[in-house]
């Protein structure tokens, strides 16, 4: 072999492109892995706001299961329960534990203090009503808050010699009222029912509780499954930020409702 031609079989062995062969570069792609074609221009973005749409919707889901299932706030209507909560505070209600005396409840009064509603709605004006519930916004004007003053069993009754409301017989320690109000100005006794309880305002002289419907059936006392939930906290106006405790003791013994 001549030095031309054995210099011609080193180029052809250096580059096997040059003699037809193909190089691990140029090796077809097997079917199926072809190269992905490039996003459309804005493609990115769609995506993008399709994620936050969904995500979105769950917090939106989440928020309406907290109100629905734990808790819920609310706006406080009227002076009936001051000075503990004011006319514009917004509470928090939590929908869960048992009810103690003392507790500050929200509750609906459907049958209760206001007549029962009219006949049942149609279905989706029903399912309307039931979001709008879920979700905090306001349905109707059948809600109240009270102080719970009696539980189901007890006998509550005004008043002893010195003014004060008596609990199966044992006068309650009201520290909530106005120093030098009086407990009642209207006079009760009654044996509260099971599954129920005996509700007044803070502001006696100026609330519309139990004590003004004691002629009508139940007595006024609130039924178990009437009960929203119990107010634990004011968080507006900012001022006004504090807990809701728990109170209502019987002087000298009897069944507590202070935690």
């Amino acid at each position: 072999m001549s030095f031309d031609g054995a210099r011609s079989a080193a180029a052809t062995d250096a580059h096997p492109a040059a003699s037809g062969a193909l190089g691990s570069h140029d090796r077809p792609v097997p079917a199926g892995s072809a190269p992905r074609a490039a996003r459309p221009p804005g493609g990115g973005s769609a995506w993008s706001l399709r994620r936050l749409l969904v995500l979105v919707a769950v917090a939106g889901v989440l928020v309406a299961a907290v109100r629905l299932l734990v808790a819920q706030a609310f706006v406080i209507p009227s002076a009936s329960m001051s000075p503990t909560l004011l006319v514009g505070d917004r509470v928090v209600v939590w929908r869960v534990g048992e009810i103690r005396r003392g507790d500050v409840i929200v509750f609906d009064g459907e049958g209760v203090f206001d007549p029962p509603a009219a006949p049942a709605p149609r279905p989706l004006a029903a399912a309307g009503r039931a979001l709008a519930a879920a979700v905090g916004v306001p349905v109707g004007e059948r809600d109240y808050v009270k102080r719970v003053v009696g539980l189901p069993g007890e006998r509550v009754a005004c008043c002893d010699p010195r003014g004060r409301i008596t609990v199966d017989g044992v006068p309650l320690d009201e520290p909530y009222l106005i120093a030098g109000t009086s407990a009642s100005s209207v006079t009760f006794d009654i044996r509260v029912p099971a599954g129920r309880y005996w509700v007044m305002g803070d502001n006696r002289g100026d609330s519309g509780d139990s004590r003004g419907h004691v002629s009508d059936p139940g007595g006024g006392t609130v039924p178990e499954d009437h009960v929203i939930g119990r107010v634990v906290s004011v968080w507006w106006p900012w001022s006004r930020v504090s807990g809701i405790g728990r109170a209502g003791r019987a002087v000298g013994g009897g069944r507590e409702g202070a935690a």
